[in-house]
This record gives structure tokens, C-alpha cells and sequence, in this order.
């Protein structure tokens, strides 16, 4: 059943899933994150709606602008980064001027779900990501499915990690610890910081 909300979003950032096994990793383009402070239902409170690359193509949405629609709770929360997606019958109610000419964070409409792939990703702490890149368009929340044995892929974990794709000389970025990947028998992997290095490497400082 849908669920009609409105409010003013907060941020627009890419809405990926990362699927993790071992040192192997994969994304999944879903579309676009829409962190709103507004009602959800009979619910006052802030919420995130994944919406598909078409309706941000559509509708331009950007931090600041007033907008409504109707979702539905996802299926499994652990596949998402969102509360709520299937979004229909989005209206932008307001479009005020993009604020915030002096970055970061870096706002306004984002870019192409392409840009995002071509750009490549560092890890992101994610108390920093919380303190200072919760609107920024580079910033992104992941669900990650871990295939613990890829010999029985039905043995599997979840979590939420953090990225940025924004400029390499950006101040406020933090990478904080490196991330471990559980594997078969007690193995683990670490993703240390050549893996984000090699993932940029062809962005210059201020890309």
C-alpha cells in the first residue's frame, strides 16, 4: 500500500548497493536517495525515499527544495540504504535558489549515475559522514550484501557502509578504519587504502 508523504529534502544523493565477497566487490546502480524532514504518513519525522534514475531525471530535485509523493516501505531493509522506495506521484512543491556557493558540502542538482561510476569512490568515515557530508551530493550511504562463502551463497551478511566520490582534496574527508570482509573458514579480508587509491587514481586533487 502507498504511503503519501511531503516535506522538504534535505539531500539528494546516489542510492548504490555494494555487493561484497571477500576481496571482490560489485555495484548496483539503484538510483537516487531523497533524504526528506517532513511526513510520512501520520509520521513527522526525517526519512530517506530511494526514487529511480528517471524520476531525478525528470524532476531535478536538490537540497532545499519542498517536494510530496507516495512510497512504500521496502521489503528488506538490509538490501537498502532507504526506508521507503517504489515513489510515485513526486511534485516538486518549491524550488528555492541552490544554496551554498562556497563548498563543501557540495550541493545542487547531482550528476549522472554515470558520473558516479566513472569517479570511482574512497571510503568514508561514517561519524564524518554524518557530521558534515549527510547533504553533500558526493556523499553515499550503501547497503552491502557480504557473500561470506561463495560456495554456498546462502551464507550471507549485511551492513551500511560509507563513500565519497567528491574531490580528493576535499577538507572535511575522513577515511577512518579500513574495512574487513568476513570469508569462508574464519577468513577475513581487509580492504586497505591502495584499493581506494587505485579506485581515483585517474581524478586529479580538485576533481
Amino acid at each position: 500500500m502507498k504511503i503519501s508523504w511531503h516535506g522538504r529534502i534535505t539531500a539528494v544523493q546516489p542510492r548504490i548497493r555494494l555487493t561484497r565477497s571477500f576481496d571482490e566487490r560489485y555495484h548496483n546502480y539503484l538510483g537516487y536517495t531523497l533524504r526528506v524532514d517532513g511526513i510520512v504518513g501520520d509520521t513527522k519525522s526525517e526519512f530517506c525515499v530511494g526514487i529511480g534514475k528517471g524520476k531525478q531525471t525528470q524532476h531535478e530535485f536538490y537540497a532545499g527544495c519542498e517536494a510530496s509523493g507516495a512510497c512504500e516501505p521496502v521489503a528488506d531493509p538490509r538490501m537498502e540504504s532507504v526506508e521507503f522506495y517504489k515513489a510515485s506521484g513526486l511534485e516538486v512543491v518549491n524550488r528555492p535558489a541552490i544554496g551554498n556557493n562556497n563548498p563543501p558540502p557540495w550541493l545542487g542538482i547531482p550528476p549522472a549515475l554515470e558520473v558516479y561510476r566513472a569517479r570511482g569512490h574512497r571510503r568514508l568515515d561514517a561519524r564524518t559522514y554524518e557530521i558534515k557530508c549527510l547533504s553533500c551530493i558526493w556523499g553515499c550511504r550503501m547497503a552491502v550484501e557480504m557473500i561470506v562463502d561463495h560456495w554456498n551463497p546462502s551464507q550471507k551478511r549485511y551492513r551500511i557502509e560509507t563513500f565519497c566520490y567528491g574531490p580528493k582534496s576535499c577538507a572535511f574527508h575522513k577515511a577512518g578504519p579500513t574495512r574487513k570482509v568476513p570469508g569462508r573458514k574464519g577468513m577475513s579480508y581487509e580492504e586497505e587504502d591502495w584499493v581506494d587509491e587505485e579506485a581515483t587514481a585517474h581524478r586529479q586533487p580538485d576533481e
